[in-house]
């Protein structure tokens, strides 16, 4: 089977990434919204199951799926969507059918492209709000203060495509695209009327990157309210990324 249930799998920093951003006070998702991952040493990914709420997930609100099969799918023009719902169902154990989430496509292009340890995937008010409006392709184009610089880097989006394995397909050309360019991973993933995805090497990381794009699109949305963003301009921030006390600042809050 491509996905199986291992609740022995489930590593505690998972968990706790899980329940974080499921905390219904930081606004990040809500009911069963959004979904968390980590990579295992075999290459294979721990993902939460479809129907499963983050906030006060256990260990049995995850599976566990192999990731070579489902950029197969992806690749295959000819797959559809119940080829990857048979693909992520693992069964039904003590009564229940567990199944990965709808989003998993999106976790396991991360890893085909280039291996992370942490994937989260949320859909923050203010983030889904600005990637709904107008401006929602070049909202993040240019930085708007530093310290969001030295966090998320420079984003990626991804316009809108219905959730399962059309959204996997767009998802993984940008990020094939994005990482050809970059030669490395974007932190921040913004999908267009959709939500974010957070890649990082720690849940803590993960939960910071998350943060920070919150926090960057409130911004931009309360400059839009006032009558318009000013960046601060690729020359002004560039060389953030030679300082050394920017690199130490950017390991240590996002973990890269």
């Amino acid at each position: 089977m491509t996905t199986t249930w291992q609740p022995d799998l489930v590593s505690d920093e998972l968990i706790a990434l899980a329940t974080s951003l499921g905390d219904p006070g930081k606004d990040l998702v809500i009911l069963a919204e959004g979904n968390t991952s980590q990579r295992l040493d075999d290459g294979r990914i721990v993902i939460k199951a479809s129907g499963a709420y983050m906030a006060d997930t256990t260990r049995e609100g995850f599976v566990v799926t192999d990731v070579e099969p489902l950029i197969t799918l992806m690749d295959d023009p000819s797959a559809g969507q119940e080829d990857l719902t048979t693909l992520l169902d693992a069964g039904v154990h003590e009564g229940v059918r567990r199944r990965g989430s709808i989003e998993t496509l999106v976790h396991a292009a991360v890893q085909s492209v280039r291996p992370a340890a942490f994937v989260a995937h949320t859909h923050p008010t203010p983030v889904v709000g600005l990637l709904a409006s107008v401006h929602a392709e070049s909202a993040f184009d240019e930085w708007v203060y530093s310290d969001e610089a030295v966090v998320i880097g420079r984003p990626l989006f991804v316009p809108y495509a219905a959730p399962g394995i059309d959204l996997g397909r767009v998802f993984l050309d940008r990020l094939r695209g994005y990482v050809a360019e970059h030669d490395v991973l974007p932190s921040s993933v913004l999908l267009g009327n959709h939500g974010m995805v957070a890649i990082a090497d720690s849940g803590r990381a993960a939960e910071a990157i998350t943060l920070m794009t919150v926090k960057g699109a409130r911004v931009r949305l309360d400059a839009l309210s006032v009558g318009g963003v000013r960046g601060l301009g690729d020359d002004t921030v560039s060389h953030y990324f030679e300082r050394t006390d920017f690199i130490e600042r950017r390991r240590n809050l996002a973990g890269s």
